[in-house]
């Protein structure tokens, strides 16, 4: 398996100066929530053949449900659209931002349920506020109920 890293950062890493240990401080729901909508992507996990996947998206936080668009024919889409319960299917959301020179930074986790978008209004803002990254056509939006909420951050010793 090959790691792709920038060389520069790698030297950094692998022969940098020994920093302090970082203090890891526990986010409160409300803050972690802020630091995830200051990001513009993260990445997803659901379940597919009874394993766990993991995808790369864009999301937009509104009123804290986590928003993503994928394609209708997307490994995604099957998994939340395979449950039929309208209680949606639980996945995990997960975004950071961490230095690794510094070893610095955040990381939020967001679990709860998820359900395509079926409101004409809410996905008509949604296909204009999230534009996709890659080329397929995003025929499909998903909220993200976040129902449990984790994050921390890196800190450096006082």
């Amino acid at each position: 398996m090959a790691v792709v890293c920038d060389a520069s950062v790698r030297r950094q890493v692998m022969s940098g100066p020994v920093l302090p240990a970082r203090a890891l401080v526990e986010l409160d729901p409300a803050e972690a929530l802020e630091l995830l909508a200051s990001v513009r992507y993260g990445r997803i996990v659901f379940t597919r053949h009874a394993l766990p996947a993991i995808r790369p998206v864009n999301h937009l936080v509104d009123n804290g449900e986590v928003i993503i668009r994928t394609r209708l024919s997307g490994k995604i889409t099957e998994a939340v659209g395979a449950n039929t319960d309208s209680t949606g299917t639980v996945v995990a959301y997960e975004a950071d931002l961490i230095d690794p020179v510094q070893r610095l930074g955040w990381s939020v986790t967001v679990t709860g349920r998820a359900r395509p978008i079926t409101d004409a209004t809410r996905i008509a803002r949604y296909e204009q506020a999230l534009l996709p990254w890659v080329d397929p056509v995003m025929d499909t939006v998903i909220g993200i109920r976040a129902d449990i909420v984790t994050g921390f951050r890196l800190l450096a010793p006082d």
